[in-house]
């Protein structure tokens, strides 16, 4: 199986982590941060992986350090987890309804590391959750797995639908884009490398 344990420790935050891609969907997210553990859990179940998260962080101060820190070691599990690239379909992208939200999410597993983020029109907060996190979470997780990821909100009014969309599609994405494929002989690239 493609998977891999990580713990982080800094002054700020404590976390450790374990990641299989080859899962069933499978969630036990502790961060602290609620609707960051949901979006979490939605990531896990419609990515099909296995995914344990437990995070101490200094939440006194603020969300920012755990939700960084968690993408952060997130991302190099997904690295280490993904292996040579061999055989993997390398692309996705995923559109995702959430009520009256809709999002793209698209994926190259490039070896190189870029962040396109479209979101606009959501609220400051989602309950006491920061929204400007969410494309920090992303750009940590981006830049420790070495992958291209685009995300486009589409259309949407609800806060949380529109973070739940994303989430949901970033899993799915991320599933499609890691699958093997039996058609795909060694590294799905020209050069040979990814």
């Amino acid at each position: 199986m493609r998977s891999y344990s990580a713990s982080r420790k800094t002054t700020e935050t404590n976390i450790s982590l374990d990641f299989s891609i080859d899962g069933n969907g499978n969630a036990t997210i502790e961060t602290g941060v609620g609707f960051f553990d949901h979006m979490l859990i939605l990531f896990t179940r419609h990515g099909l992986f296995d995914l344990t998260i437990s995070c101490q962080g200094d939440l006194d101060v603020d969300q920012h350090h755990t939700v960084e820190d968690i993408g952060i070691v997130l991302g190099q599990a997904f690295a280490k987890s993904i292996g040579n690239k061999e055989g993997i379909n390398r692309y996705a992208t995923i559109n995702t309804p959430m009520d009256e939200a809709l999002s793209s999410v698209t994926i190259d597993i490039s070896g190189r590391p870029y962040l396109v983020f479209h979101v606009e029109g959501m609220k400051d907060k989602i309950g006491n959750f920061d929204t400007e996190l969410v494309e920090e979470f992303f750009r940590a997780f981006v830049n420790q797995a070495n992958i291209t990821l685009h995300i486009n909100l589409e259309y949407g009014k609800n806060s949380h639908h529109i973070v739940e969309s994303i989430f949901k599609g970033f899993g799915r994405a991320l599933d499609e884009a890691s699958k093997k494929n039996p058609r795909i002989q060694g590294i799905p690239s020209t050069k040979g490398i990814l």
